[in-house]
């Protein structure tokens, strides 16, 4: 058995790709989407521009408020991070939390250490 070791990511930004409602073998609903993320950060000492998409999928009562989702939202989804499948690697955000940021500011945000 493997030892159990942190993966947690959090990020921030504007829901761009909302999927079709799918279901597990045992009924579980499953949705999957994308976020796309624009900040400024501080690296070495310098500021950088970081902008990048990120496929998400929810399970459960988390794919029920995916689903109703706009495309368009400002949204913080937290989570873990897992191959896509045994064939592709590649990163997708599995989320255990989702709150959506209406009203919000949502510009281009940067660290305190300018």
């Amino acid at each position: 058995m493997q030892e159990q070791g942190r993966n947690s990511f959090e990020i921030e930004g504007v829901l761009t790709e909302v999927g079709q409602m799918r279901y597990t073998p045992g009924g579980v609903p499953v949705m999957a989407g994308r976020i796309e993320h624009r900040s400024r950060q501080t690296e070495a000492g310098v500021p950088r521009n970081v902008e990048l998409e990120l496929q998400v999928v929810a399970v459960g009562e988390k794919a029920k408020l995916l689903a109703v989702a706009r495309l368009g939202s400002a949204a913080r989804i937290s989570g873990f991070l897992a191959a896509k499948s045994l064939r592709s690697r590649a990163p997708v955000l599995h989320i255990d939390t989702i709150e959506f940021l209406e009203g919000m500011n949502h510009g281009i945000q940067a660290s305190s250490q300018a």
